[in-house]
């Protein structure tokens, strides 16, 4: 027959044992928990570099040419992409579903969808009727809307002013050392760097204080001696290090996001229904759309070469630029687009439409 004071003595000592075990293991990963927390919080908060340590980076993506309402676009790498006409935003259909590099699109973060660009690139889009600008991580395709040329998430839409207007005329940019960063990580060639933030926020952490008590009534122990001693927790002593603010953590990514406020003057949204290199090509296109509106040839000078811009307008509204947009299409201008032009003029020369 057991022993069943010895039992319950080994039962006493196991059950104290594994408690105080637990307790050393909790203070163990309470520690490393709160590192990893203060660095996440840094990468999701840290404004400026919130682009450059993305939550999410997907997989890197190109893509091959591809056919969308009889309309081709072609993906390609270009750090001098400069683009200018209306943006929409898209949200609550596409809540929770993969973009087309492989990430989970989330509405309430900052990104957007480009028909041509790598995926992921970081682009910075400024709203030229509010001068709001702000850098975007590209990361799914689309709009295939003919009139858009990019889609931001409601976020997104939300920081430059247009979520319930519904469209807005931007200027798109690409921002070449941020895009080559990104890629870089997406494409397993660079790990994301430690910003100083971050530095600053793992020394900063709070680190517990592990003390050891006497107590009188402790477990029993193999030797049936009393345990003297457990560990507890005591709150962390005085530091000079300031670390990030303490209000910090009580703010969501979507609202440290960085924006500016740039200049902007008057612009203007034309369809361009063609651009040549000769100009009896333009203007044969231009006497063909006559009577649709009013029209002009406007040249323009892309790396030493001249091309003769064949535009429609100025038109008032997107709307309106979209029934011209598909009345130019169906005349066989499949590249028609719509675009953003300033009002002014400087010395009698049209400004450049990346430039308002």
């Amino acid at each position: 027959m057991p022993d069943t004071s010895n039992s319950a003595f080994a039962r006493m000592f196991t059950k104290g044992r594994i408690g105080i075990t637990a307790v050393a293991l909790g203070v163990l990963l309470s520690g490393c928990a709160e590192t990893q927390l203060a660095v996440h919080g840094v990468k999701r908060l840290g404004g400026g570099n919130s682009h450059q340590q993305p939550a999410q980076v997907g997989n890197y993506k190109i893509g091959n040419p591809y056919e969308i309402a009889g309309q081709w676009y072609y993906p390609a790498v270009d750090y001098e992409y400069s683009e200018t006409g209306i943006a929409s935003w898209y949200g609550p259909k596409f809540h929770g579903k993969r973009t087309a590099n492989g990430e989970i699109f989330d509405q309430n973060e900052i990104s957007a969808a480009h028909r041509t660009l790598p995926l992921p690139s970081i682009v910075r889009v400024t709203n030229l009727e509010n001068g709001r600008s702000l850098k975007v991580r590209v990361n799914d395709r689309g709009p295939f809307a003919h009139s858009r040329i990019i889609d931001m998430s409601r976020r997104a839409a939300q920081l430059l002013g247009f979520e319930k207007k519904g469209t807005a005329k931007v200027l798109v940019e690409v921002v070449e050392i941020d895009s080559r960063n990104i890629a870089a990580v997406a494409k397993g060639e660079a790990q994301p760097a430690v910003t100083a933030a971050e530095q600053k926020t793992v020394s900063a952490a709070p680190r517990d204080v592990v003390e050891t008590v006497q107590l009188d009534n402790g477990p029993i122990t193999d030797s049936g001696e009393k345990t003297t001693s457990k560990v507890i927790l005591t709150p962390p002593p005085a530091s000079n290090q300031t670390g990030i603010e303490q209000t910090s953590l009580g703010v969501t990514p979507k609202d440290t996001a960085v924006m500016s406020v740039e200049p902007v003057t008057k612009s203007e949204i034309y369809v361009q229904a063609g651009a040549f290199s000769i100009y009896d090509n333009a203007l044969n296109l231009r006497n063909r759309l006559f009577d649709m509106a009013p029209s002009k040839i406007e040249p323009i000078d892309v790396k030493g070469t001249t091309f003769y811009r064949v535009r429609l307008g100025p038109l008032n509204t997107v709307p309106e630029a979209d029934v011209l947009l598909e009345q130019v299409i169906a005349t066989g201008q499949n590249g028609a687009k719509v675009v953003v032009e300033c009002a002014e003029n400087v010395g009698g020369t049209p400004k450049s439409s990346s430039v308002c």
